[in-house]
């Protein structure tokens, strides 16, 4: 979902959040007010004293929001069944600050699955930032890797950066294109 008002909350208990654009993780106490400014992915991003903060959706009780569903798949999943979800999932990763997935925004360059010895998978993902300086980005790729590692059957996600080939808004979906007017 994407919230484009901002609703008010009150943080019901202590919360790990990490600070908008900078990246630095900081927790924010009980009793602390502020507004959602973006709810998209399962995860918030939050005003809160003149400061941006990213709250992961598995703190959304902190600020009286339910926890996203467990993802199900048949045990016996092929390996097609796995990368559909494993692009799913990572159409649920969202820069903090803009109100597009890491997909629709062109980020993604490569996902590759390889079988594990115990029959789990690994899922390599290739994926850049909008900008190479982001402070965002390692929060990003915690969101990527944790987000893919919930899938049954994934063991593990290596999540690399890249910056070659150097992001473009030509490497937009063009709904994405369409909604911030980089045409």
């Amino acid at each position: 979902m994407y919230s484009r008002s901002s609703e008010p909350v009150h943080f019901e208990r202590d919360c790990e959040a990490v600070m908008v654009p900078q990246g630095e993780t900081v927790t924010l106490p009980a009793g602390s007010y502020g507004y959602i400014t973006q709810a998209l992915g399962g995860s918030y991003t939050v005003f809160v004293e003149g400061n941006l903060f990213r709250i992961a959706g598995k703190d959304g009780d902190a600020i009286g929001k339910e926890p996203p569903p467990a993802l199900e798949l048949p045990a016996d999943a092929s390996d097609e069944e796995v990368e559909k979800l494993v692009w799913q999932q990572l159409r649920t990763c969202f820069d903090p600050e803009i109100p597009f997935n890491i997909v629709d925004l062109g980020l993604v360059y490569e996902v590759d699955l390889k079988h594990l010895d115990n029959g789990q998978r690994e899922v390599e993902i290739k994926m850049t930032l909008t900008a190479p300086g982001c402070g965002m980005g390692e929060i990003l790729v915690d969101d990527v890797r944790s987000k893919l590692e919930m899938i049954p059957t994934v063991a593990e996600a290596d999540v690399e950066l890249v910056f070659d080939p150097p992001w473009g808004r030509h490497m937009m979906s063009e709904a994405a294109r369409l909604e911030t007017g980089m045409l």
